[in-house]
């Protein structure tokens, strides 16, 4: 299986910023990465279906949910398999669980899609 580790999560102010990170890794099964298309954020607030949040290709084309354009921004560094969402003007509706997604995960064994484990991410006063 391919590896996501999600950081950056945590508890921060109305207006606060966060920013989070995930790295994508093979394993023994997987085998070494080559590529991958594309990599986004999701987040699932509670009681509320996955929904997603921002996602960026290899080529750098970006996408964002209607309710964060203009306060989050999605980057991704291809030489470390790593994508970042830079979240700013942070409000309370921005509160849930924001999981990493990797797709069409080129490998030596195949080709993969993959999910981290999940970050909470708590806007509150």
């Amino acid at each position: 299986q391919v590896q996501l580790v999600e950081s950056g999560g945590g508890l921060v102010q109305p207006g606060g910023s966060l920013r989070l990170s995930c790295a994508a890794s093979g394993s023994a099964a997987s085998g070494s990465i080559f590529s991958i298309h594309a990599m986004g954020w999701y987040r699932q607030a509670s009681g509320k279906q996955r929904e997603l949040v921002a996602v960026i290709t290899s080529g750098g084309s970006t996408n964002y949910a209607d309710s964060v354009k203009g306060r989050f921004t999605i980057s991704r560094d291809n030489a470390k398999k790593t994508v970042y969402l830079q979240m700013n003007s942070l409000k309370p509706e921005d509160t849930a669980v924001y999981y990493c997604n990797a797709a069409r995960v080129v490998t030596t064994s195949g080709v993969y899609d993959a999910w981290g484990p999940g970050t909470q991410v708590t806007v509150s006063s």
